[in-house]
């Protein structure tokens, strides 16, 4: 079985397309179940989750609304997974909206014994601000957006990848860092998409690399041996310049959003992606 567990914070507005997306899925071998975590709520985000649940019965799938006075991204997927049935494990982003073929061909591809990190095709959908539509092109030609399985937004792992840490750590990064513990080899990514959304302005697009790029630095102190296994292609002056000659807007503002970055290190506490 497949559990979906969805890290939920102040998200009424988005959790309700979020999981009319993920209750339209075609069927899942072995059934699916969802686990909204509703963390650190100031809003409606469990009252709108739980205005679901019949939809969810129609179908098919196993539904549940957890709420947690704290926050916490962690701590929520913590909780998510000490509720869930399944063995295969999705985690998804409440902003996040899935096509109808992903969720199968996730728990098709996660279906063997050996250890597995599985995600969708990503697709940014058209941004209302200029600034950030032209930072997503260029962002989207990068080496890590081009790599197998970035997971940005949805990943997915079978029980032997499960196995592979324990409770979520405190950090910035959560998806970093599952991805992590799987070697490229490991990683698959399925044909079928989802939307993620960017960000949108230059003041967010600066707030949301510098937490980016603190998470990984994170990581990079406290386990240095996983970012071997990144195996994202080198970018190189080359390839920049190359880049910067096909999208020369995009290449402007990704580097203006770069220079705000190193002018000004936050703090790298959570911020909302976008």
């Amino acid at each position: 079985m497949l559990s979906v567990i969805i890290p939920a914070s102040n998200e009424e507005s988005y959790i309700g397309p979020c999981l009319t997306a993920l209750f339209a899925s075609s069927r899942v071998a072995d059934g699916a179940e969802v686990i909204v975590v509703a963390n650190g709520c100031r809003d409606r985000t469990a009252e709108v989750a739980r205005g679901m649940a019949a939809r969810a019965a129609a179908a098919g799938w196993g539904f549940r609304v957890i709420e947690r006075a704290e926050g916490g991204k962690p701590a929520a997927l913590d909780a998510g997974d000490a509720a869930a049935l399944g063995d295969l494990r999705a985690y998804l982003d409440a902003d996040v909206i899935v096509s109808p073929p992903v969720m199968a061909q996730l728990a098709e591809v996660l279906s063997g014994p050996e250890p597995r990190y599985a995600s969708g095709t990503a697709v940014i959908p058209p941004a209302r601000s200029r600034v950030t539509q032209a930072y997503a092109r260029f962002w989207q030609s990068l080496p890590f957006a081009q790599s197998v399985a970035p997971g940005y937004g949805l990943f997915a792992v079978n029980a032997a990848g499960r196995a592979r840490w324990a409770q979520f750590p405190a950090i910035i990064s959560d998806d970093t860092f599952v991805r992590l513990q799987f070697l490229p080899g490991e990683r698959v990514q399925v044909a079928a998409s989802y939307r993620w959304p960017m960000i949108e302005g230059f003041a967010a697009l600066v707030r949301v690399r510098r937490r980016q790029d603190a998470g990984v630095a994170e990581i990079a102190a406290r386990w240095p041996e996983l970012m071997a296994r990144e195996a994202k292609a080198p970018l190189g002056l080359g390839g920049l310049l190359a880049r910067a000659l096909r999208e020369p807007l995009g290449f402007a503002v990704y580097a203006a959003v770069s220079l705000a970055v190193r002018a000004k290190r936050g703090s790298g506490a959570w911020v909302r992606g976008r």
